[in-house]
């Protein structure tokens, strides 16, 4: 019940800041709805990061999900002042690519200065390391899923990167199970056709 209310009032201020034009200030709204939202983008830093990235919690970099929501709040605040997301998913949406990014910024600082110790929960192996680190191939995969559309993107990055049950991930974007299944499935497809090279390990159909 609680995360419905969330929903509506993330809607809310997302309706106020789309009604702001001119020199109206909107610094206002958008700090009112990154608070509004801070519990839902608190688990969403925190499965991704223990699901999909542990190793950054470890040393030396012994980063937590509070550091992480500190981050994307700061990505966050600054990408809202450009970009106008009108619906509670494209927040998240928003939101979660910026998790994305500064994760993989992060494992690619810690790369450069320590032996990579591999991303656990990789989507499709690499053949160049049984640890998934950020190696040439892993770096594909990760534009790969990037570039997918948008709905696909957020399917897959949910279930298969973040580790929601593909029930979750229908109940977080506001769809059936069963279009989740669909957008997951013809988001694999794609992934498939762009890096059939490497040899993916991941089926399409797969349930979660």
């Amino acid at each position: 019940m609680a995360d419905d209310h969330t929903t509506v009032a993330v809607q809310q201020y997302l309706d106020e800041l789309a009604g702001v034009s001119g020199d109206a200030p909107a610094e206002p709204i958008v700090r009112a709805l990154i608070e509004r939202s801070v519990d839902r983008l608190r688990l969403l830093c925190s499965t991704l990061l223990f699901r999909s990235y542990p190793r950054l919690t470890r040393p030396p970099l012994n980063l937590d999900a509070d550091e992480l929501l500190s981050s994307v709040v700061h990505r966050l605040l600054k990408a809202l002042r450009e970009v106008r997301p009108t619906t509670v998913r494209q927040f998240f949406a928003l939101a979660n690519r910026h998790m994305r990014w500064e994760l993989n910024d992060l494992a690619r600082r810690l790369d450069k200065e320590t032996p990579a110790q591999g991303l656990s929960g990789a989507v499709i192996a690499s053949p160049e390391t049984s640890d998934s680190q950020l190696s040439p191939n892993t770096l594909r995969v990760l534009e790969a899923i990037e570039s997918l559309p948008e709905e696909e993107r957020e399917a897959f990055d949910l279930v298969r990167i973040q580790g929601f049950s593909q029930v979750e991930a229908a109940d977080l974007i506001g769809v059936s199970p069963k279009t989740v299944r669909r957008r997951l499935n013809q988001g694999l497809l794609l992934l498939m056709d762009k890096l059939s090279d490497l040899e993916p390990t991941l089926a399409p159909g797969a349930e979660n």
